[in-house]
């Protein structure tokens, strides 16, 4: 079975996993809590396996059954009992291998022990397992990050008792879903994507919150990692700073990590205001193999700008990315003060209006774009057209060259909303003196809740993106030049450019008059023969 196999497999039965339990609680209750354990899970094993590779014939090899006398759950437990002098060394060269450890009691093995034999101490043991990772596993400390999963919450039970039967159940339908499955980060990370994706689906809209649907998600990876200036000569070989200004949980910035390899990054940096989300999206990039020194997500408002390295005045020390994905939240509305209008990422624009920041979250990406990057946004159409203040900020990002494509999604292809969407990409060096216009709406699989686009729509978009025809596309893709767009008030509603009406078929009224004579002869024939008959009869005539 491959390991994209395994990764449906493995998704599945811990949905339904998932779906069997989550009646205990709240659905995005339980997603923190289950996602929150398999991250667990995926630490401890991945661990283990570094720890076994390094003692090599010193990784105890011990039965389970002599374990079980023993009192003990894990053979890291046996060695570190055994080499209490060397523990220290050996967590040093760990920290150097896999960038973290676990205390052998707090390994994922001996939590689904405790669960499977009801142990009335696993609440407190999961509990100090969690506070330990968030303050000691890394050399970076992740505090808060299981902020969001309250052990000691009347959700789980009203006593201790009750809340630790209730664990002790939800971890060991877990440990008995994952048995035989692979433990390594592409097959459990993808498996925990395609939960993100089950849980997104039945949260309305808060799943606008921290999920991309995947194949959206594929296209904007694969617009940002093709050469900025000549996207045909195929992907870059290598970015060395990768941002996404609302990050959710991270699934677009791993997205593109997918696409260049794990050595075809510098680092990762993203920024998410959410809490929980926030917390998601770190367990995510470790989860998926990222090293704590590969990747840096920030909690704060990206509209407010309070992440101190991207606050710089200095242009000279302003951060810059190679390439910038985004799905901001739709029309969201802010509070911008008059000193706003002063900021560096708006004072040559203007500030969006207050009922929708759609143009606010793409200035503040688009300030840290390098001069050779890319940058893929996803944006409700209204950006495309309307008046006032989005319509100067628009028209001074054509004016200097600055939007390359607009790409016209179907609609109803978010969780959150039905409405149809756009991709904008920008750039600071575009070449070609045109904005290349896809009309993508007409291409998708229709669903009873929700429409998907297949493999052949995404390539579609992205192969007409790279290779940027010089001939129009019928009913799909046109270059269009600046003169005609300033000519159109700098409005850029796609079905101006590049319209999917069939026009309709020319009618020959003079063939249509002959067909109707000649229908009229026929029956006046066929008449005057019946009425023949009908005299020859007796009977009266028609």
């Amino acid at each position: 079975m491959s390991t994209q196999q395994q990764s449906q497999q493995l998704g599945r039965i811990l949905w339904a996993v998932a779906d069997q339990l989550r009646g205990m609680m709240d659905a995005d209750d339980f997603r923190d809590y289950m996602l929150s354990l398999l991250f667990l899970r995926y630490l401890s094993a991945n661990y283990e396996s570094a720890a076994r590779k390094e003692l090599g014939s010193d990784y105890p090899d011990t039965p389970a059954d002599v374990m079980q006398k023993l009192g003990v759950f894990t053979p890291l437990e046996i060695w570190y009992e055994e080499n209490e002098p060397d523990v220290s060394a050996f967590e040093q060269l760990m920290r150097r291998r896999v960038h973290y450890i676990i205390k052998p009691t707090y390994l994922w093995n001996h939590i689904a022990e405790l669960a499977r034999t009801q142990n009335e101490g696993l609440l407190h043991m999961l509990d100090d397992s969690f506070k330990f990772i968030e303050n000691e596993s890394f050399d970076s400390t992740f505090q808060g990050l299981f902020s969001e999963i309250n052990l000691n919450s009347e959700k789980l039970g009203r006593s201790y008792a009750e809340r630790n039967a209730k664990l002790c159940t939800i971890i060991q339908k877990i440990s008995d879903g994952i048995i035989g499955f692979s433990t390594d980060a592409d097959t459990l990370g993808d498996a925990y994507e395609y939960l993100i994706g089950q849980f997104a689906a039945g949260s309305g809209k808060k799943a606008g919150e921290f999920y991309t649907p995947q194949p959206i998600s594929t296209i904007l990876s694969d617009i940002v990692v093709l050469d900025g200036q000549n996207p045909a000569a195929g992907k870059r070989s290598r970015l060395e700073k990768v941002l996404d200004i609302s990050c959710g949980s991270g699934s677009l910035l791993l997205n593109v990590r997918k696409h260049m390899g794990p050595n075809g990054i510098g680092k990762i940096y993203g920024q998410e205001l959410n809490i929980t989300t926030y917390n998601l999206a770190r367990m995510n990039m470790l989860l998926h193999g990222v090293k704590d020194t590969e990747f840096d997500i920030h909690h704060g408002d990206s509209l407010k700008n309070d992440w101190d390295i991207l606050n710089e005045m200095n242009p000279a020390k302003k951060m810059e990315f190679d390439a910038i994905v985004a799905n901001p939240p739709f029309s969201y509305r802010w509070e911008p003060g008059e000193a706003m209008g002063e900021d560096f990422r708006f004072k040559s624009y203007g500030l969006a209006p207050k009922s929708a920041a759609d143009f606010a979250f793409l200035l503040h990406a688009f300030h840290f774009l390098s001069p050779e990057g890319t940058m893929a946004i996803i944006l409700p159409y209204g950006v495309l057209f309307r008046g006032g203040s989005e319509e100067r900020i628009r028209t001074k990002l054509l004016q200097d060259g600055n939007i390359d494509t607009v790409i016209g999604l179907p609609s109803n292809l978010f969780y959150s909303t039905g409405i149809p969407v756009c991709i904008l990409v920008l750039k600071k060096c575009k070449k070609p003196d045109d904005v290349l216009f896809i009309n993508a709406s007409e291409f998708f699989q229709p669903g009873k809740r929700q429409n998907f686009l297949r493999q052949s729509d995404i390539d579609k978009i992205v192969d007409t993106y790279r290779e940027r025809p010089q001939e129009p596309v019928t009913r799909y893709a046109r270059r269009v030049p600046m003169a005609e767009i300033a000519h159109n008030g700098y409005n850029l509603n796609i079905s101006r450019y590049v319209s999917t009406a069939t026009s309709e078929e020319e009618i020959d009224l003079q063939e249509v008059h002959d067909n109707l004579a000649e229908i009229g002869k026929t029956a006046a024939d066929a008449a005057a023969r019946h009425n023949a008959f009908l005299q020859e009869l007796g009977l009266p005539l028609i």
